[in-house]
């Protein structure tokens, strides 16, 4: 037998949000840990999220006062994934999940969430949705507390012009030009920017906050964390897996799990080979948010043990706006204000821009022709949009970057007619296209897709109009940028149970070995039922399997 080069409990793959949750469970029920990170840094696409879960009735909802049941979250898990996800799994996350966060909560100083009231469930009129919302968002975290080690995290680099918000303040603050709260909560902002400057404080938020929180209390934990260590193959013996081998800088060491391996390594995004094997086409890795070193490594290893795969054709979608050269915006909040419409290569309107984000990118692909292709699509607003709303991190008024006009990233007309002659359609349909919209505009009514009758639909918009999310595109010049069927990381991958366990096609479990994140088949299936709805089952079943080794004998 070789030796082992090192000796844990538990080894993790992955250092966002679920590989971090899942080591900290283990030292906190007495085992000891690693987290082996392929990049220089830690934090995944974790780290570059908005940093909110999704977790039914949590103990931060009931402090709230939202009166949120099991009863409730099942029957709305039941409407929105349906079958596509055994029973057991979807109540295991049910009813592990609010115990994860409580869990966390009672058990560290730091890991902290607080309720975000009003971000609508994606579905808030299906059976047992929330209009409120059921969201719930790190608390902002001051990251001097990391320490040196805070160099080691990945950063999201957001382009907010050194003012770090959470995603409620966000929410106010694209209002600023409209609202006395978007005022306010801008004022709030700038404090605690200038407070950063004169006192050293290091404020972050969304995915940075969750990261930060998660990184410290394994720090206080004890738990290791190595990076630039890229898994290599599974060590098994008798069948089950019982270490690793990994690249840590150049060489191969042996890593002994002598209770599990927990694989929490993110999906394929950035293999455009593996993209192509099974994502819907057109697709390219240019077009993920994902995290860099997000190329399925355990993918061939894990197949190789028999492992089954499931919603390997699905992302979690993010239609996106990406400049030459640069990397993507993905388009949220851009896709709520008023005084924007999104166009097909023909000039037609074919969704409501305002949907789900994930619905988005399926429209896009489902819509797709020859005649009138979607991929790309264009999203075309008005010079009173860009003065009232933030637009592709740009404030209010804040001029498009000059490159951006200069190689045709940015398209710009004094008319419909000469702006669809920049992009290259019919000039005739897309003024008509203008025309219609406009006319159900001033009504406040969308006949075509009823965008603004839904809560989620309303979130971004403008509160001061008689439909927030619909105003007329009136104000020359025109704009228009495309956009691709983008995403935020895959959701297909490794079949797993109630238990977190990694199963083979026949259904039975590998054993020492478990999976969670975007490395495995999500618990949503194909769809998206709200904001945190990756993050929260991600850290779910990082603690699921985390638990379940600490009950087993060694």
């Amino acid at each position: 037998m070789e030796k082992w080069d090192a000796s844990y409990d538990v080894v993790v793959v992955g250092s966002g949000a679920g590989g971090l949750t899942a080591a900290l469970t283990a030292r906190l029920k007495g085992l000891t840990s690693l987290v082996v990170e392929k990049t220089n840094k830690f934090g995944g696409s974790s780290s570059l999220s908005g940093g909110a879960i999704w977790v039914p009735n949590n103990v931060y909802l009931e402090q709230a006062g939202l009166k949120d049941t099991m009863e409730k979250a099942e029957a709305y898990i039941d409407a929105t994934v349906g079958d596509r996800v055994p029973a057991a799994r979807k109540r295991a996350y049910l009813t592990r999940g609010p115990e994860m966060v409580k869990y966390l909560h009672e058990h560290t100083n730091h890991v902290r969430f607080k309720y975000i009231p009003g971000y609508s469930d994606y579905y808030p009129e299906a059976p047992g949705g929330f209009p409120q919302g059921r969201s719930v968002e790190p608390i902002v975290f001051d990251l001097k507390k990391l320490g040196e080690e805070r160099n080691n995290m990945r950063r999201a680099n957001l382009p907010t012009y050194g003012m770090v918000m959470n995603a409620y303040e966000f929410h106010k603050v694209n209002m600023i030009t409209r609202t006395w709260i978007g005022k306010k909560t801008s004022l709030k902002i700038g404090m605690r920017l200038m407070r950063s400057i004169f006192t050293g404080y290091r404020p972050a938020a969304l995915g940075e906050a969750l990261i930060g929180r998660l990184r410290l209390s394994l720090m206080e934990a004890k738990g290791d964390v190595w990076l630039s260590t890229a898994f290599s193959e599974y060590v098994t013996e008798g069948g089950r897996v019982t270490g690793m081998l990994a690249v840590r800088n150049g060489k191969t060491v042996r890593i002994e799990a002598k209770r599990g391996v927990i694989l929490a390594a993110g999906g394929f995004s950035h293999s455009q080979p593996l993209r192509e094997r099974y994502l819907p086409h057109p697709t390219s890795a240019e077009w993920t948010s994902a995290a860099e070193g997000q190329t399925g490594d355990i993918l061939a290893a894990s197949l190789r043990l028999g492992a089954g795969i499931d919603l390997m054709d699905r992302v979690w979608g993010a239609p996106s706006a990406v400049p030459p050269g640069e990397k993507p915006f993905f388009l949220v909040a851009d896709r709520g204000i008023p005084n924007m419409m999104v166009v097909n290569g023909a000039g037609e309107r074919y969704v409501n821009e305002a949907v789900p984000y994930h619905e988005f990118v399926d429209t896009m692909y489902a819509k797709n022709k020859p005649e009138a292709p979607t991929t790309p699509s264009w999203m075309i607003l008005d010079q009173r949009a860009k003065n009232r709303y933030i637009f592709l991190g740009l404030f209010p008024g804040q001029p498009f970057p000059k490159r951006w006009l200069d190689n045709g990233f940015v398209k710009k007309g004094g008319t419909p007619a000469e702006l669809a002659g920049q992009i290259g359609m019919d000039p005739a349909k897309l003024t008509a296209t203008f025309e219609r919209f406009n006319r159900m505009a001033e009504r406040g009514v969308d006949e075509d897709f009823r965008r603004g009758q839904s809560a989620y639909d309303r979130y971004y918009g403008d509160p001061t109009l008689l439909n927030p999310s619909l105003a007329p595109i009136a104000k020359a010049p025109f704009y228009a940028v495309p956009v691709v069927p983008g995403d935020i990381g895959t959701k297909g991958g490794l079949v797993t149970d109630e238990y977190a366990r990694v199963l083979k096609e026949d259904g039975t479990p590998i054993g020492g070995l478990f999976a969670t994140g975007n490395c495995s088949a999500a618990v949503m299936g194909e769809t998206y039922p709200g904001p945190g709805a990756t993050l929260g089952p991600a850290m779910t079943f990082g603690y699921v399997a985390a638990s379940y080794l600490a009950e087993q004998k060694p």
